[in-house]
């Protein structure tokens, strides 16, 4: 039997105002890919500078998008923005996590025999029970493993606002992503990072911006299956 878009807006409406009452006891997962909403990472400054120190290059894959900032004198785009496919209603009516499935950037960069090495992160979670940003890690050329890419700091909490008759909206900011001991081995390994590049694994990687709205997204999504990094 299929939901309706409708069946589903009311049902993350309902859950989203407080009045879900059956994720009392259990985590709720709502699909969240028919809506417009999105998460949108911003790179500061000292991370691109560092990315063109090697000539890395970040390509948006999948659902990924790039903005059309670009920090003067670096090469990369500043911000990338992912749909957001679906959220967790936790067991208190919270947020547990979200994720954005399809989703992916590629960071590489040419080796000195013209071959590109790096990897890619994809079919983003954020857990904000542990403060973690979850993600598939493929190198190129190698296998994938999921694991925690940054910790996070919650700047802006979401705020969430209910319009008359279907329409939740909510607003978020995190800050402060740090790059985990995991992200860390993998940034080393797979771009093959010079003893010199090392200070960039400890730098500020940005902000996360989730800006939630259950209107419907036009166009639709071409696919809410999970990147896989060829």
């Amino acid at each position: 039997m299929k939901i309706s878009t409708t069946a589903f807006r009311s049902i993350a409406v309902s859950a989203l105002i407080g009045t879900a009452a059956l994720s009392a006891h259990a985590d709720l997962k709502i699909p969240f890919d028919w809506t417009s909403s999105n998460s949108v990472q911003k790179f500061p400054l000292e991370v691109l500078q560092s990315f063109d120190l090697l000539y890395v290059e970040v390509n948006p894959k999948g659902n990924a998008t790039a903005l059309g900032d670009i920090a003067e004198g670096t090469s990369n785009k500043a911000s990338f923005s992912f749909p957001v496919t679906q959220i967790v209603i936790g067991n208190k009516l919270n947020i547990a996590a979200g994720s954005a499935v399809g989703s992916a950037l590629e960071l590489r960069r040419a080796n000195d025999d013209g071959v590109y090495i790096g990897f890619t992160l994809a079919n983003f979670k954020l857990d904000y029970v542990n403060k973690k940003v979850i993600a598939d890690v493929t190198p190129i050329g190698g296998t994938s493993t999921n694991m925690a890419i940054y910790t996070f700091n919650v700047a802006t909490p979401l705020a969430l606002k209910y319009k008359f008759p279907l329409t939740v909206t909510g607003h978020e900011v995190l800050d402060k992503l740090a790059l985990t001991p995991d992200a860390k081995a993998v940034f080393t390994s797979a771009l093959d990072l010079p003893a010199f590049a090392l200070f960039a694994l400890d730098l500020d990687y940005g902000t996360l911006t989730q800006d939630i709205s259950t209107n419907i997204r036009k166009p639709k999504l071409a696919s809410n299956k999970p990147y896989v990094a060829q």
